[in-house]
């Protein structure tokens, strides 16, 4: 970034620095990258919760008598399907198949849903639903500036938001409420493998809502949670993260997530032909599998380390970090086929020039109890 580009706060920016956490560009925004130690973050909400600042997501409105079919023509998923109240996890292909971005999408009425964006792709996906949105009766708005949002992430997250309102939510489910007094789309969902809550509320909100989140959380040990923790904890939990397990050069059957597009939904949608022929190839004789590993010794292996067998590479990292739950390293690759079985021996990554062994295993890495 320029020097004559500025990066964007967020309406927490100043609790953040109150707070004492270190910051960093994240897609142009300022975030907090930590408070005090990961590990600790990261500790709290498997085991107690954490409060994230989320901001810099992209939230995308869609309304209109024809908003349904606008998404199930724009997106893999058959959001037309889904009930008012309801989120669906889905992606927004090119014509070719490959992933421009996966996203939530909360139907919040008949006519209107939330499309939830990851911050590096916003522009893109808006740019996307409005030129795909031609000859449909719907509105595309981009409501970034309309929102911010505050995550409570863990297990004693339900209890903390009981405190603060009366709506009641069952999983993947999002509602407009009010928590603390203040108005907000109250959503069950979350990016940590944990339970937990996303909440949306105009900018001018965000302070007080914050505040009374940490005074209901005070005493279950919630504490203020980074981007770096999120990026432990969403590993763990085997949840893909854009330009690393998902990109414009791979399809959902590529990385495994093939389940995301609905071929039994009425109506054409962009890249239906070419997603056909991917599920079909993955049926067949699938190029590289999205795979766990976890390391033999203490080595971490980081995104582009090649994964390799009997002296041949075979595959390559796309996420790797420390796991705290697990205590050793962990990554997630992509690898041939034929290595891709948990438990197949003689697996390792190249890291600096020395092959250190790792075992194949199924993901995710970490499930939480129901």
């Amino acid at each position: 970034m320029s020097s004559s580009e500025q990066l964007r706060p967020t309406a927490l920016d100043a609790v953040h620095r109150a707070l004492g956490a270190t910051m960093t560009d994240f897609a142009g925004w300022d975030m907090p990258l930590r408070y005090g130690s990961e590990r600790d973050e990261h500790v709290a909400v498997r085991t107690r919760a954490g409060l994230f600042d989320l901001s810099h997501m992209g939230e995308i409105t869609v309304t209109g008598p024809e908003a349904a079919a606008l998404l199930n023509f724009a997106l893999v998923g058959n959001l037309a399907s889904a009930g008012v109240g309801r989120a669906r996890y889905t992606m927004i292909c090119r014509a070719d198949g490959g992933i421009l971005d996966d996203l939530i999408v909360y139907r919040l009425a008949e006519a209107e849903f939330l499309v939830v964006a990851n911050a590096s792709n916003a522009q893109t996906v808006l740019d996307a639903l409005r030129e795909r949105s031609a000859g449909f009766d719907a509105e595309v708005r981009d409501d970034r500036d309309a929102y911010a949002l505050i995550a409570v992430q863990g297990p004693e997250s339900p209890g903390i938001l009981k405190a603060l309102t009366d709506a009641d939510l069952a999983y993947y489910t999002g509602l407009p409420g009010t928590v603390a007094g203040v108005p907000a789309l109250i959503a069950r969902t979350g990016y940590t493998g944990e339970d937990g809550f996303e909440l949306f509320v105009e900018p001018g909100h965000a302070v007080a809502l914050w505040q009374a989140l940490t005074e209901a959380g005070a005493g279950v040990g919630l504490v203020p949670c980074g981007l770096s923790c999120r990026d432990t904890l969403r590993l763990e939990a085997g949840m893909p993260l854009y330009g690393h397990e998902l990109s414009t050069a791979l399809t959902p059957f590529d990385a495994g997530l093939g389940r995301v597009v609905k071929f039994e939904k009425e109506g054409d949608f962009v890249g239906r032909a070419a997603l056909r022929e991917a599920a079909d190839r993955a049926a067949s004789t699938p190029p590289r599998v999205l795979v766990g590993l976890v390391a033999e010794g203490r080595r971490v292996p980081r995104a582009g380390y090649q994964v390799v067998s009997g002296g041949e590479v075979i595959g390559e990292v796309t996420s790797g970090t420390p796991s705290p739950t697990l205590g050793r390293p962990i990554a997630m690759a992509y690898v041939d086929a034929a290595h891709a079985a948990p438990g197949t021996p003689g697996v390792g990554v190249d890291i600096r020039g020395s092959h250190e062994p790792y075992e194949v295993v199924a993901l995710p890495f970490y499930r939480r109890q129901k």
